[in-house]
């Protein structure tokens, strides 16, 4: 027997299959944050350069992000709950290697094979949640999905912090293990099949071009600062990347059978909706990214102390984004959204406020006002764009907003974390222009950031190297403190304006009245 056209069993056990599907996203999400808190233990124990380390966040990012659009595809031709299995066993396998990296680029390649499970995971979730909820369902549904996928981030830097309190680095990523398998069980017993009704043909030069586009951007945005925006590593990626993005437009547009239908982005609620959720969480990653080391480098908090300061974002994020959907059926989505969108610079520019010596309510207020505006537009954009489409494409309706968040995100960290390297380079230039020539070791550290110089500076007193410069480290580190702030809250700052001219664009573009599903141009 149906219910609305489902299954009967699936239909009464709609809530959990979303809980399980909630569960998988989660463990996604975190793997972006939680790295985060790890930073400054992988700073000190495997020694990156910061390109290394940009690379080591945003990799995972990176693959996830170009991979979303064909992983989409694949779950709709050969089943969504398959893609979903497959991807948290690769999970799984990534984090297992990736606790055990002996190395910055070692670990940099079983990060890609976490992306690559990520992207098979992430897309089916928000596809089978669509096919397990009937119409007047979904908004509410994909609105509590959205809010887990916000709170991911913090339930990831809390993790990070509780598992770094009590080992190694690598346990940020091993963490994720028991999670995948426990979540590989449920799936398997509790999700039901689903795949597109029509056979449609793969894609793969569109998935190519897509793969290429996304690297060289993160490639060229990352390597910038440390190789110079003019030289011809940054000029070489960002050309790479418009002819790799070009030619996927082209393509995609004469394609008999398209990964991706580019005309869908004529349909308002489709491309407002990605362009808002690409910067919501452009903001929302980069935020947590100084954040992560602000109050472990500045304040001096332990990893699992950083992760409970964070904890407003999450509880914030959880209460509005289902409420998103009830204000939206009341007051049409374009109100919800462009509020959300407007509320998020203010929360943001509070942020910058903090510096060194700030009470906590100044920066928990800030988190607050951050995640109630991103809960109210995140949840009502993505409800916009995967019922904009019909339910065959759910899979690349899904893909594309995961895609928008994880390039928004990777985006973001690269862009924010690069103004925030620069800056604090450019602020202890003059003082490590005065060091003498054999003090090349307090140099170099100083170049990896706070965290590193603190750590020399604690061990200056048993170190004879050292003792003769330990007046000099200790100004040394007041100095790193402040530039580090100084780019933390100009990072902060640049994301308010981006995000305030892209409310400022969405309000323009996106359709005022109520959904009509699915896929109609003049959505």
């Amino acid at each position: 027997m149906q219910t609305h056209g489902i299954d009967s069993e699936v239909y009464d056990r709609r809530w959990v299959i979303l809980g399980v599907l909630c569960l998988s996203l989660v463990l996604v999400v975190a793997a972006v944050s939680s790295i985060n808190t790890a930073i400054p233990s992988i700073r000190t124990q495997l020694k990156p350069t910061d390109a290394q380390l940009l690379w080591i966040v945003d990799i995972y990012a990176v693959v996830f992000a170009g991979l979303l659009l064909p992983a989409g595809a694949l779950g709709d031709k050969f089943g969504r709950k398959g893609a979903l299995q497959i991807g948290l066993i690769v999970f799984g396998l990534g984090s297992v290697l990736s606790s055990q990296a002996p190395s910055p680029n070692v670990l940099l390649a079983f990060r890609c094979l976490m992306g690559v499970g990520a992207a098979l995971i992430m897309p089916s979730t928000l596809s089978l949640v669509t096919s397990v909820f009937p119409p007047d369902e979904r908004p509410k549904a994909i609105a509590v999905w959205s809010g887990f996928a916000g709170a991911g981030g913090v339930i990831g830097t809390l993790l990070g912090g509780f598992v770094l309190a009590h080992f190694w680095f690598g346990s940020v990523f091993f963490v994720s293990v028991p999670i995948a398998l426990t979540a590989l069980v449920l799936v398997t017993t509790m999700c039901p099949s689903s795949k597109g009704a029509h056979d449609v043909p793969l894609d793969p030069i569109g998935a190519l071009l897509s793969v290429i586009g996304f690297g060289s951007l993160l490639y060229g945005i990352i390597e910038g600062p440390e190789k110079g925006w003019t030289s011809v590593h940054s000029i070489g990626a960002f050309v790479t990347c418009v002819v790799a993005f070009s030619g996927f437009i082209a393509w995609e547009h004469g394609a008999q059978h398209p990964m991706l239908d580019i005309r869908y982005f004529k349909i308002p609620r489709f491309g407002a909706g990605s362009l808002g959720v690409t910067f919501a969480f452009f903001t929302m990653f980069s935020m947590f990214f100084l954040m992560a080391q602000f109050l472990q480098s500045v304040r001096g908090y332990s990893p699992l102390m950083a992760g409970i300061l964070t904890l407003p974002f999450a509880f914030t994020m959880v209460l509005v984004s289902p409420r998103g959907a009830a204000l939206s059926a009341r007051f049409e989505p374009k109100r919800v959204v462009v509020t959300g969108l407007f509320i998020m610079p203010v929360g943001l520019v509070l942020l910058s406020l903090v510096d060194a010596s700030s009470p906590y309510l100044l920066l928990a207020i800030g988190l607050i006002v951050l995640a109630g505006g991103s809960g109210l537009a995140i949840a009502t954009l993505s409800t916009g764009i995967v019922l904009s489409l019909p339910l065959d494409k759910a899979g690349v309706g899904s893909a594309v907003n995961d895609t928008t968040r994880e390039v928004g995100g990777a985006v973001g960290i690269a862009v924010i974390g690069s103004i925030l390297s620069s800056r604090y380079r450019s602020g202890i230039s003059g003082f490590l222009a005065n060091l003498p020539p054999d003090a090349a070791v307090i140099t170099e550290t100083a170049k990896r950031g706070v965290s590193p110089l603190d750590g020399l500076v604690r061990a200056a007193p048993s170190n004879p190297a050292l003792k003769p410069f330990a007046s000099q480290l200790d100004s040394l580190l007041g100095v790193a403190r402040s530039a580090f702030v100084n780019g933390m809250q100009i990072g902060l700052r640049t994301s308010a304006v981006v995000v305030l001219v892209v409310a400022v664009i969405v309000a323009c573009w996106y359709p005022s009245g109520h959904l009509r599903p699915f896929g109609s141009l003049e959505n």
